[in-house]
């Protein structure tokens, strides 16, 4: 087969990719091992928050209807009916992805590819694929540390753990980041009794220390336990379970539990590829070296998407095989604008741009910041939800944690995308009521003019 574009892998990266080409007039293949959509769709970030959505009905059911008048009694949860939800939600959005690649001309080529040449791709089970140029989208996987017993059956990936066929009663969850996180929050509100073990001082270490405090105390509330600055190491299998060691600042200690999630981050899928005989330059941590425009070293051929370490996230993934395609076609387009950072916890945690302690370190103590709790916000109080705060750090990043924080910090990605000023936010006209009226009256904080808040007193 001879086409303009090769595109291996079908993800968040490839297939985005794939279609953009096709829409610029070039005959696109892509290669694709398993089903389409790759990690994000199949055991990523669909399948997860299918399961939040399962979760935050259960804490509706259970705690939140009360408030609102609403009486629930006998609430209980349904698993197999929650795995059947997300199999459902995941099996139509694959279908989705091969409707839109077969509506746009794209030709997909079953079987896990190889290259051969610098402009040939061979496919186990499937015709050669040869090409003027190429995208490499082939994603990333779960690693695990280097701990005495950790490839125990009863030690999953977060994999493993969509595929689990019951709640566990006791879920250990080694890591405290984004999925680490995601998981303890659902599996809490699913009934388990969920312990919490990473190696870091805190929770999602990269965030914002307003955010992180605000999940923490939230957690905690919940009955999450952790254990923080406390690095695993030995998993000891039981009778009644497994039991995770592990050494903190308090000195030695130890967890059991039915099973771990180990959720201790992601390496790019660069092995098998063939890159050494196409002089395609590549780090096993930090995934493929490319330059802004998506360009390996090799002019014609192109890497996006968690194999190339610029973002791990689906959605810079769906920019960055976009710019690829464009560059292709003879454009020149960089990847640009800011990119939204989404843990969907309870509470949510959203952010764009800096934090507020890197914002201090770039710009100085001069930074405005302004903080707006969801608590005066009449429309949390509708969700009887009274917990986050959206701080504001001179539209140089923003930070929401709450309801709906992933669909507030949108609005924060175009202000900052668009150069807005903190006058611009403050004095826009803000729906009344919602809840992203919290980000106009965080800017007007910022600005020492608050409406919805008292005003901050003298020192």
């Amino acid at each position: 087969m001879d086409v303009d574009v090769a595109v291996l892998g079908g993800g968040p990266g490839g297939y985005p990719a794939a279609i953009r080409a096709a829409q610029l007039g070039l005959s696109v293949a892509l290669i694709e091992q398993g089903n389409l959509g790759g990690t994000c769709l199949n055991v990523g970030c669909i399948p997860t928050k299918a399961w939040v959505q399962s979760a935050h009905a259960m804490k509706d059911a259970t705690e939140t209807f009360s408030h609102l008048g609403v009486a629930v009694s006998g609430a209980s949860l349904d698993f197999d009916q929650v795995q059947k939800n997300k199999e459902t939600i995941v099996t139509g959005l694959v279908t989705g992805v091969g409707g839109l690649l077969k509506a746009n001309g794209v030709t997909v080529v079953n079987g896990k590819g190889r290259f051969s040449t610098p402009n040939t791709i061979v496919v186990e089970g499937g015709e050669e694929v040869h090409f003027k140029s190429a995208i490499i989208a082939t994603g990333s996987h779960p690693m695990r540390p280097p701990v005495d017993g950790i490839d125990s059956a009863k030690c999953v990936d977060s994999t493993g753990m969509l595929a689990v066929a019951e709640v566990p009663k006791r879920l250990i969850v080694l890591g405290g980041g984004v999925i680490g996180c995601e998981f303890a929050s659902i599996f809490n509100h699913f009934g388990s009794e969920v312990t919490i073990v990473e190696f870091m001082p805190h929770l999602i270490p990269n965030e914002d220390a307003d955010a992180i405090k605000t999940l923490e105390k939230s957690f905690k509330t919940h009955g999450i336990a952790m254990h923080l600055g406390a690095k695993a190491t030995r998993v000891e299998e039981t009778g009644a379970g497994v039991v995770l060691h592990f050494e903190g600042a308090d000195g030695a200690g130890s967890v059991e539990g039915d099973l771990v999630l180990v959720s201790t981050g992601r390496a790019p899928n660069v092995a098998g590829l063939g890159l050494e005989d196409i002089g395609v330059a590549f780090d096993e941590k930090r995934g493929i070296r490319t330059d802004g425009t998506r360009r390996t070293g090799q002019p014609h051929i192109y890497a996006v998407g968690d194999v190339a370490g610029y973002w791990q996230l689906a959605h810079s993934a769906f920019k960055e095989g976009e710019v690829a395609a464009e560059n292709i076609a003879g454009h020149h387009v960089e990847m640009s604008g800011h990119v939204p950072r989404c843990i969907y916890t309870d509470p949510e945690v959203a952010a764009v741009g800096l934090t507020e302690a890197q914002a201090r370190e770039t710009y100085g103590d001069e930074v405005k910041t302004g903080s707006f709790p969801f608590a005066a916000i009449a429309r949390a109080a509708m969700y009887a939800d009274k917990t986050g705060c959206g701080p504001y750090d001179e539209l140089r990043g923003v930070v929401v944690v709450g309801i709906n924080a992933t669909e507030i910090v949108n609005a924060g990605v175009i202000a900052l995308d668009a150069e807005a000023t903190i006058e611009t936010v403050a004095d826009s006209i803000a729906a009344h009521p919602t809840l992203a009226e919290g980000l106009k009256e965080a800017g007007l904080v910022a600005l020492g003019r608050p409406i919805h808040l008292p005003p901050m007193k003298r020192r």
